[in-house]
């Protein structure tokens, strides 16, 4: 078996082995796992003042994001041969929830056929070719800011999580210091130096090693100091009190095109096109900042076999619509993965087996809480920020919307708002400076797309 695998997943050609393609996936999975609880609170409106009780069921959304997440990540290592992950979309998730449900009225499987009809319409685009043309036309000098900012991004959600940087409750500024105080933060404070350490001493499986060292930490302290009542979320930093629990697959499979009159044509297709180009660049972007981390992009920094990695991406937004737990996407925490050594599909496959395992072992994946990942989350962020040193940065032309793209992603919480802002500002100085014929069709249109993007609320206001 173990020669199997050597051969399917061409080990030797990627310097690897199976010993460190399980580890490592181990790790992505673990760095990913808060989106099987996290995606039942959003989708189910939980703690949520005026909502409780209108969002999809805990129990079943849960199982159904395991689904996807599952063997979308298995199709993925198996098809594409890349270590990259696939789960329910952050940030997609909450635009269902509050924009679609809460906001416009919709009901749940109306929403989710909204995510469904984009999926269906970015896996045509996949199928003739367009996706990988506009990501192959995207200049170098974006390409690597990209890169840069999913890792400020990435650090920046790592924080966040962790409480260490909070949205002040009242006051002037937009985030600030949290306030260091109780267990969890404590927990967060251990886990980085802990992990910060082992990284220093280039230990194998740091990542790995300290967000497990790191939970260990956190039960025992929650047990002795706090009545294991210290951390939010259900169960985490808790021994379980089960360990099997059955999946519920009572939501799955409900779709209801009925948006479309309960909107109005127009409105249907505004919010359409809008979710479709957000998980559009949002994949993108986390295949070129991933793809760039392990190694994978040639020189003009086009990943080999990108139609492969597209349209099980693609794939994923069509089966989490109809699966009712929100478009499934490429995730940035595969980079924890690949800082770890992966390198092959393989290490998808072992993330897509967990995922899947977890629809029944569920109470043991809620122990790890989002301060014993977060640590692994900011150093992924470190190591993605090397490639700033390649970026022009005495060609103003390159470096101003590099520059641009770099922090509007963490500063937008977007992904795509990045790549917008960097597209759009590159274009207008290109055009500005006479240089307008030196752009690729591609970009020139996506441009466009993301002005229209941008513009999208005035647009529908104007229409209402």
């Amino acid at each position: 078996m173990a020669g199997l695998l050597s051969r399917y997943f061409a080990f030797a050609a990627r310097n690897t082995n199976l010993a460190t393609e399980v580890r490592a996936g181990v790790t992505t999975f673990m760095v990913m796992a808060y989106i099987i609880f996290v995606n039942p609170v959003i989708l189910g409106f939980t703690g949520v003042p005026g909502l409780q009780g209108k969002g999809l069921p805990f129990a079943a959304t849960l199982t159904v994001t395991c689904l996807t997440a599952g063997l979308l990540s298995i199709a993925m290592g198996l098809a594409s041969n890349y270590p990259l992950a696939l789960a329910a979309g952050m940030g997609l998730n909450a635009v269902v929830a509050f924009e679609l449900v809460a906001g416009r009225g919709l009901s749940w499987p109306q929403a989710m056929t909204v995510v469904l009809l984009e999926g269906l319409v970015i896996t045509l685009l996949v199928l003739t070719r367009f996706r990988e043309a506009v990501m192959d036309a995207v200049p170098i000098g974006l390409k690597r800011a990209i890169s840069v900012g999913i890792g400020l991004f990435i650090a920046f959600i790592g924080f966040f999580t962790a409480g260490f940087v909070v949205k002040p409750a009242s006051g002037p500024l937009p985030v600030g210091l949290g306030t260091l105080k109780g267990l969890p933060i404590v927990v967060f404070l251990i886990g980085f130096f802990l992990t910060a350490w082992l990284m220093a001493r280039r230990t194998r499986g740091a990542l790995l090693l300290g967000i497990l060292g790191t939970t260990v930490i956190a039960i025992v302290l929650n047990e002795a100091f706090a009545g294991g009542q210290a951390f939010p979320t259900p169960g985490a930093a808790r021994l379980p009190q089960a360990i099997v629990q059955a999946p519920d697959f009572s939501t799955f499979g409900r779709v209801d095109f009925g948006f479309v009159a309960k909107l109005g044509a127009l409105t249907a297709v505004l919010v359409t096109f809008s979710i479709m180009l957000s998980d559009f660049f949002d994949t993108m972007g986390t295949i070129i900042g991933v793809g760039g981390r392990g190694g994978f992009l040639d020189a003009q920094g086009r990943l080999p076999r990108a139609d492969r990695v597209l349209l099980v991406d693609s794939l994923g937004a069509l089966f989490g619509g109809y699966a009712n737990s929100s478009s499934n996407t490429t995730y940035i925490e595969s980079a924890a993965g690949v800082a770890d050594g992966a390198r092959t599909g393989l290490a998808s496959v072992v993330v897509g087996v967990l995922f899947l395992a977890a629809m029944f072992f569920s109470p043991l994946a809620s122990v790890i809480p989002a301060q014993a990942t977060a640590p692994a989350l900011i150093i992924v962020g470190f190591f993605m920020m090397a490639i700033v040193r390649d970026i022009s940065w005495d060609d103003y032309e390159e470096a101003i919307p590099a520059f641009m793209t770099m922090l509007a992603m963490p500063f937008t919480w977007s992904i795509t708002s990045g790549i917008g802002a960097g597209f759009v500002s590159y274009t207008a100085i290109k055009v500005l400076r006479g240089k307008g014929h030196q752009l690729h069709l591609m970009v020139y249109l996506a441009s466009a797309a993301f002005v229209l993007y941008f513009c999208l609320p005035l647009i529908e206001g104007a229409a209402r």
